[in-house]
């Protein structure tokens, strides 16, 4: 008994140590735990994009959430791409041997503008989610220069017009340029979206100014 015991505790320890932020997906006990967990998960593949933004430059919006979920997919989360709820959705993020079950859902967009966020805010709001669904993302893919100060500038529009029933201001997201919005959901339930900023703008000879003699 005791072998099996210690073998138990050596297996979690081993998975601690290589795989920390599965544990805590698989043991979250809280929608706020999970949370926790997979925006380390997001991060990274965030991260990830970022880094290879040159390699990206021809992708559209599918070839881009390509790319993004299969970082994503790690031990733990099944990460599927146009999976139908109420219509196809970019992202189905669901984790696995959990209970009550968690499932996230991503709507992605190259950022056009305030108006065409919202757009896809609408879609993930009032088509495909049905309000069981943990807080929903709104992935930004910002190509244009400056995407701190295109953040802040969607984060006041957002602040003052409260779309798809806004409840209140944005709040701060531990992901830079990323924050937080709550919005009263047809099901009555009060639903959280996190926006995450993806920088994939490449500086080009032609932005950089003339060359210095």
């Amino acid at each position: 008994m005791t072998g099996s015991a210690d073998s138990y505790f050596a297996l979690v320890e081993q998975i601690r140590r290589k795989a920390p932020a599965y544990l805590d997906l698989l043991t979250a006990e809280t929608d706020d735990q999970f949370e926790a967990a997979f925006e380390i998960v997001l991060e990274s593949a965030v991260r990830h994009l970022e880094r290879n933004k040159a390699n990206f430059q021809k992708l559209d919006e599918v070839g881009l959430s390509g790319a993004l979920a299969g970082a994503l997919a790690i031990p733990g989360l099944t990460v599927t791409q146009e999976a139908h709820s109420n219509g196809h959705v970019d992202l189905t993020i669901e984790a696995d041997h959990c209970f009550p079950v968690r499932i996230k859902l991503g709507e992605a967009k190259i950022y056009d503008g305030c108006a065409y966020h919202i757009k896809g805010l609408d879609q993930l709001l009032r088509r495909y989610t049905t309000g069981r669904e943990g807080r929903g993302l709104i992935i930004s893919y910002v190509r244009q220069r400056d995407i701190s100060g295109i953040t802040n500038k969607l984060r006041l529009h957002m602040d003052e017009t409260l779309p798809l029933s806004q409840k209140g201001p944005c709040q701060d997201h531990p992901i830079r340029w990323s924050f937080v919005t709550v919005h009263l959901h047809s099901s009555g339930e009060d639903l959280q979206v996190g926006h995450i900023g993806c920088n994939l703008y490449v500086e080009t000879k032609d932005a950089l100014g003339p060359a210095s003699v």
